[in-house]
């Protein structure tokens, strides 16, 4: 039987699925926070603009992300830092 908690959790895990958005969450992880362009200049522009955007707000609405407006750009940052610890873990596991 699935928990309320393991749902959560899978549905964290389906989100974050993704090379781009890992490196994202690196990024972020070193950065207070960083708008969409920015992102892209730190990937080394290995990802269109929009699409981009498209997995901030994915990551946004899932609670891994949180923005602000500030003028005219939106700033993106990482609710918890500590969710780099999972790659970590994993790095960890997929190593032996």
């Amino acid at each position: 039987m699935t928990t309320n908690s393991s749902e959560k959790i899978a549905d964290i895990l389906k989100c974050i699925a993704h090379p781009v958005k890992i490196d994202i969450i690196k990024l972020l992880s070193l950065h207070e926070k960083l708008t969409v362009s920015d992102i892209q200049f730190h990937l080394g522009c290995h990802c269109e603009q929009s699409m981009l955007s498209h997995h901030l707000i994915k990551m946004k609405d899932r609670g891994v992300l949180s923005s602000f407006k500030h003028g005219k750009f939106i700033h993106y940052q990482l609710v918890d830092k500590n969710i780099t610890n999972l790659f970590d873990i994993i790095d960890t596991f997929s190593n032996r």
